[in-house]
């Protein structure tokens, strides 16, 4: 919207412009994780689904131009670079004020997942499309939306934030209890864990179904309350390592992949005291990439 003002092909340039970016990415991360794995197929914390097959090594090519393959922890990726190609075309939908438009193209599209032909981990583009053009909508509009918001009465925006961060704490505890309910064992472990396998149901991450999308509102704005409500605590607290990320998403997406795939190959059997470890891994991952951040490494090469 800040080019609002600028011809359409400017912000449409721009966008396919970080599509390609995004492409690029994605490709060299997965021949760089495809034949670095090819060095640990024996080990148990490499990620499942590598290409093996050498003597095919043209499908390896192609598939992996097409999208058809993708290997390593920056799977996201090729996500963003289809979802950012078609985007132009929202964008000059809402330079023309047809926002219901975008929002029922994206929602027909959404529709269309139980028709694909192909395995749901493959069709997800199909469904999580929805969550991309949805907030690209929100964030278009995001001016206007807030400035309508503050024409509620201050009682009603506190009843309307409380509601939400209420379902949020509500829906997390029951969620929590879902999934880690059959540690609990006997009886009633065994009746919680039943519960959830036909709960998870309508929560397929996949299909991404109705149910998914309003918990995923719920939470969302949830949290954005909390952390505008607590934004400036949190700058001073935190600022150093959000805003560093933050300012420099794709670069520290890209980092952060090439650490974890590498962190799974060196602590992966788990065991005795493992939560200590992951915690302990998850720390010294996050270090690393806050170090990466801040010596620049490579930044001149992998895009921010």
């Amino acid at each position: 919207r800040k080019l609002l003002d600028k011809p359409f092909m400017v912000g449409a340039k721009l966008l396919w412009k970080r599509a390609l970016q995004l492409y690029a990415a994605s490709i060299v991360l997965t021949v760089l994780f495809t034949l670095i794995g090819q060095f640990f197929l024996g080990n148990p914390g490499l990620k499942y689904g590598i290409f093996t097959d050498w003597n095919h090594w043209w499908n390896f090519i192609w598939q992996t131009l097409t999208f058809g393959y993708t290997y390593g922890w920056a799977d996201f990726l090729k996500y963003y670079a289809l979802f950012l190609a078609f985007t132009p075309l929202a964008l000059w939908l809402l330079r023309k004020g047809y926002w219901y438009i975008v929002l029922a193209l994206s929602f027909m599209v959404w529709c269309l997942f139980p028709l694909s032909p192909f395995p749901h981990e493959f069709s997800q583009p199909i469904s999580w499309q929805i969550i991309f053009f949805g907030g690209f909508i929100i964030g278009f509009y995001w001016e206007a939306l807030l400035a309508k918001w503050r024409t509620l009465s201050l009682s009603r925006r506190k009843a309307i934030r409380t509601s939400f961060v209420v379902t949020f704490i509500v829906t997390a505890i029951a969620t929590f209890t879902l999934v880690f309910g059959h540690y609990l064992g006997g009886a009633l472990g065994a009746h919680i864990d039943a519960i959830h396998h036909v709960v998870e149901q309508g929560f397929n991450k996949d299909r991404l179904p109705i149910p998914r999308i309003l918990l995923g509102i719920i939470w969302f704005w949830a949290l954005f309350a909390i952390f505008r409500r607590h934004e400036a605590w949190l700058t001073k607290r935190l600022g150093w390592i959000l805003l560093s990320f933050g300012l420099n998403s794709l670069y520290v997406y890209t980092i952060s992949a090439v650490v974890v795939f590498f962190m799974h190959l060196l602590i992966a059997p788990p065991g005795f005291g493992v939560l200590l470890l992951n915690l302990a891994a998850s720390i010294v991952a996050v270090g690393i990439v806050l170090l990466a951040v801040r010596t620049k490494f490579l930044m001149r090469i992998i895009p921010r």
